[in-house]
C-alpha cells in the first residue's frame, strides 16, 4: 500500500476483469464496490471495434454491472482527440461500429474525398480495396491517425493480426507512420482522466500487462498497479526497466482499499 490516496481508477478489461469473457473472481465485488461508493472509474480497453453499449452487455453477460458512461475505448480517445485537434473535420475510416459511431459522435464527416485523416482500428473484414485506397490518400497528404499500435489479438484458436499489423502494411507502402492513440500511448490515460473529471495524482491505473498498462500510467503521472490475471507474472513484471507502483494477485485484493 502506498501513501497516495486513490479517489478514481481506471482499469483494464481483459486480464483484469475478465478473461475469455469469464469475470476474474473478485471483479463483480470490486465494480459493485465502487459504484456503491459513487467513486469515479472507468474500464479501458484498446479495442476500437466495439461501441460502449456493446461493450457493458459483454461485460454483463459475464456478470459485471458496468454502465456505457463506465467505459472508454481507444476508439473513444482517438474521436476526442481528432475533435481537439481538427474540429467538424473529415476522416476516411478504416474500422467497425465503436469507431465510426465515435467519431460521429465527434462531429466528423466520413469520406473517401480529400479526408483531414486517415483513421485505421481494429476490425475483422480488412478490405485490401479500403487498404488501398488509405494508401493512396496518406500519399496524396492526409494525415494518418491509427487507434492503437497492438499487432496481434488473442483468439481461442490463436493469435490474429490487429491494427497494428495493418498499419505497419500501410506504413511501409506510404513511408509515413501512424499517431497511435490508445495504450501505450498516455494520451489514452490522459483523455480518459479528463472524462471523469479525475486528476492523476489521486488515480489508479490496474494492469496486466507492463508494457501498455503500467507504462501508460507511469508516464501519466498514476499510481500503477500490477495484477497477476492476465499475460504477466512476476518474474515477466522484474525484466522492463520500470516497475508497478506494486503487484497484487487480482482486482480482489484492491476491494479492502475502497472506503
Amino acid at each position: 500500500m502506498t501513501g497516495r490516496e486513490i479517489r478514481s481508477w481506471l482499469m483494464d478489461m481483459d486480464g483484469v476483469l475478465v478473461r475469455e469473457d469469464e469475470a476474474v473472481p473478485g471483479a463483480d465485488t470490486f465494480i459493485a464496490r465502487l459504484r456503491e461508493l459513487g467513486t469515479p472509474f472507468l474500464v479501458l480497453t484498446n479495442n476500437s471495434i466495439y461501441t460502449r453499449r456493446d461493450l457493458a452487455a459483454r461485460l454483463a453477460a459475464s456478470g459485471l454491472d458496468v454502465p456505457e458512461e463506465g467505459i472508454w475505448t481507444s476508439a473513444l480517445a482517438t474521436a476526442r482527440f481528432l475533435e481537439d485537434q481538427r474540429p467538424q473535420g473529415s476522416a476516411f475510416v478504416i474500422g467497425e461500429a465503436g469507431l465510426t459511431t465515435a467519431l460521429h459522435d465527434a462531429g466528423y464527416t466520413l469520406t473517401e474525398r480529400a479526408p483531414d485523416y486517415v483513421v485505421l482500428g481494429e476490425t475483422r473484414t480488412y478490405s485490401f480495396e479500403r487498404i488501398t485506397r488509405a494508401i493512396r490518400l496518406i500519399t496524396d497528404g492526409a494525415r494518418f491517425i491509427a487507434t492503437n499500435p497492438d499487432a496481434t489479438g488473442p483468439t481461442p484458436e490463436g493469435p490474429l493480426p490487429a491494427t497494428g499489423s495493418v498499419a505497419a502494411l500501410i506504413s511501409r507502402a506510404t513511408g509515413v507512420d501512424p499517431y497511435f492513440i490508445g495504450k501505450p500511448n498516455p494520451l489514452m490515460m490522459r483523455s480518459a482522466l479528463n472524462a471523469i473529471d479525475a486528476h492523476s495524482e489521486t488515480a489508479a491505473m490496474v494492469g496486466d500487462r507492463m508494457d501498455t498498462d503500467v507504462v501508460s500510467g507511469l508516464e501519466a503521472g498514476m499510481e500503477t498497479i500490477l495484477v497477476l490475471t492476465g499475460v504477466t507474472s512476476r518474474g515477466d513484471a522484474e525484466r522492463h526497466p520500470f516497475r508497478a507502483s506494486r503487484i497484487v494477485d487480482s482486482v480482489a485484493d484492491l476491494i479492502a482499499e475502497l472506503t
